[in-house]
């Protein structure tokens, strides 16, 4: 054997070495790919039904979010209304309840007027026929 065959024999043996040594490496990297896509597809197994869940929780909100859709639109109809209403009443009683209420007060107004020009009358006569008197 001449020192090419030698050399080449050294380098046949390192290389088996060094692929002993990566062989095991190799294996374990295989089952953690392995690993890794059970991972994988037990993950999409169970994001599945969550998502399907997320669905049916989002249209259920929906729904919710029409009725109360609905009551607010009922209850901004009702104020409207009660609104109108009091409007009405206002515009109908009100002109001839300020009416009655000033008829009142001028009568209030003359009947204290009347009676305080009699008082005045009366205290003057009273006065005059005090004076006489002296």
């Amino acid at each position: 054997m001449g020192v090419g065959e030698i050399a080449g024999l050294i380098a046949a043996i390192a290389f088996a070495v060094l692929a002993g040594f990566m062989i095991y490496p190799l294996i374990r990297l295989g089952k953690m790919f392995d690993q890794i896509s059970q991972t994988v597809k037990e993950s999409g197994e169970h994001a599945i039904p969550a998502l399907d869940e997320g669905v049916t929780t989002v249209k259920q909100v929906n729904k919710s979010l029409e009725d109360v859709n609905k009551i607010s639109a009922a209850a901004s109809t009702t104020a409207n209304n009660v609104g109108a209403l009091t409007d009405l009443y206002g515009s109908f009683l009100g002109k001839p309840v300020i009416k009655v209420a000033s008829a009142f007060y001028a009568l209030k107004a003359t009947g204290q007027s009347f009676l305080a020009q009699n008082a005045n009358k009366t205290a003057q006569k009273a006065n005059k026929t005090a004076q006489k008197g002296e």
